[in-house]
C-alpha cells in the first residue's frame, strides 16, 4: 500500500521534509543555547544587587601595557559583580555618553577615570543627567564636578561595549556613542582597565545631579518561546508528511473515492401537514 514512498519523487519529498525539520531542529537548540545565556545573565545581576562587594582586581585585572592602553575584558562569569575600588577622579578626562536613554528622556551617561594607586586608572560610570536646560539632545550637560581627593565607588563590573563612532574632545570633555573602552583608552594618559563600573554608591557621596543608569533584565523567555515554536514547526513537518502519504495511499487503493453529491431538488417534495 505504500510502495509509493520509495519512489523517486517520494524519496525526494521525504528528504526535504528532513532536512527541513533538522533545520528547524538546529534553530530551537541555537535558542535553547541564547536562553540559557540570557538567564545566566540574569541571575549574575539579581546576585550581584544582594552580595558584598569585592576588591575590584578580584574581578577586573590590571592592565600590564602603557598609556593608552587597556587590560583584559572581564571574564563573562564575573560581569555584574559588585566590587570597590579606592581612588582619586581624572576631573580633566570626563567622558561624555550621548544618546542615553533613562525613563524615555534621552541624554548623556558620564564617565569619569578613577586612578589607582598603581597609576592605572577604571572608568566609572557616574550616572544619566538630562542635556543643558533649552539644548538640543546632543547638547552638552552641566556636569557636576567630580569629588577631589580618595574617593572610594561601589559598583557592578560591566564589558567594554562594541561599535560605535570614535571619541572627540569638545568643549574640554571626551565624547562618544557607545561605551568602547579600547577607543576611550586611546585618549587617557595612563593604562586602563578592561571592563568599567556602573556606580552603586559613593564616598563622598556621589552629587544628586545624577540619575542612577537601570539595570535592565534580558528578555530570556522570549528565546525560550523560540525554542518552542521551532521546535513546534520541525514535528508538524514530520507529521504533516505522514498525513499527506496515508491521503496518498488511501487514494491510490480506492478508499477514498468522491462522493456522489445529493441533488436535493430532484427529490419528491414531502406532503403538507393538515
Amino acid at each position: 500500500m505504500y510502495r509509493f514512498l520509495l519512489t523517486p519523487r517520494w524519496l525526494g519529498y521525504l528528504a526535504l521534509t528532513l532536512v527541513a525539520a533538522a533545520l528547524m531542529v538546529f534553530l530551537g537548540n541555537w535558542q535553547l543555547d541564547r536562553y540559557r545565556g540570557r538567564t545566566a545573565i540574569n541571575e549574575r545581576i539579581d546576585a550581584g544587587s544582594t552580595m558584598a562587594p569585592v576588591p575590584l582586581r578580584d574581578a577586573l585585572p590590571a592592565p600590564s601595557g602603557g598609556a593608552g592602553s587597556t587590560g583584559p575584558a572581564p571574564a563573562e562569569r564575573v560581569t555584574w559583580t559588585k566590587v570597590t575600588a579606592t581612588g582619586r577622579y581624572d576631573g580633566a578626562n570626563v567622558v561624555l555618553v550621548r544618546g542615553r536613554t533613562v525613563d524615555n528622556e534621552v541624554g548623556f551617561e558620564v564617565l569619569t577615570p578613577l586612578v589607582l594607586a598603581d597609576g592605572t586608572a577604571v572608568l566609572v560610570d557616574r550616572g544619566w543627567i538630562p542635556p543643558a536646560p533649552g539644548g538640543s539632545a546632543t547638547t552638552q550637560p552641566q556636569v557636576p564636578a567630580a569629588p577631589a581627593g580618595d574617593v572610594t565607588v561601589t559598583g557592578r563590573v560591566v564589558s567594554s561595549e562594541s561599535g560605535g563612532g570614535g571619541v572627540d574632545r569638545r568643549e574640554g570633555k571626551l565624547e562618544t556613542r557607545r561605551i568602547s573602552i579600547p577607543r576611550i583608552a586611546k585618549q587617557l594618559p595612563y593604562p586602563v582597565a578592561g571592563g568599567y563600573v556602573l556606580l552603586d554608591q559613593q564616598t563622598p557621596a556621589a552629587d544628586p545631579a545624577f540619575q542612577a543608569v537601570p539595570i535592565g533584565h534580558t528578555n530570556n523567555w522570549q528565546n525560550f518561546g523560540y525554542v518552542v515554536q521551532w521546535w513546534l514547526f520541525a514535528g508538524m513537518s514530520l507529521v504533516g508528511y505522514g498525513w499527506v502519504a496515508r491521503r496518498e495511499a488511501r487514494r491510490m487503493a480506492g478508499l477514498d473515492r468522491p462522493r456522489t453529491p445529493v441533488d436535493r431538488a430532484a427529490e419528491p417534495a414531502a406532503p403538507a401537514s393538515a
